[in-house]
């Protein structure tokens, strides 16, 4: 189903209306004088992977880093709290 739009309302929210038919998948009619001129709809059906594919393709992506927890350990230890710019 595809809603109608003006060629103002287009032109006024192009990012906005963009941004749904990428992540949403919404199409729609632009009208020019109540006549329908152009339709704006996804370029391609693809349908996102299924958890188990990428599941399958997370667990063979190689061997986990040994030393990544002792890196975080360390990061964590270095961060201090900022100080107060207000305290006298």
């Amino acid at each position: 189903m595809s809603t109608s739009i003006t060629a103002t309302e287009l032109a006024r929210k192009l990012g906005d209306l963009l941004g749904r038919v990428r992540y949403r998948g919404e199409s729609f009619v632009v009208e020019r004088n109540g006549v329908a001129v152009a339709r704006l709809e996804p370029a391609n059906a693809v349908s996102p992977p299924a958890l188990s594919v990428a599941l399958a393709v997370w667990s063979g992506s190689g061997l986990e880093d040994a030393g990544f927890a002792a890196d975080l350990e360390r990061v964590n230890a270095a961060d201090k709290a900022p100080k107060n710019p207000w305290a006298s």
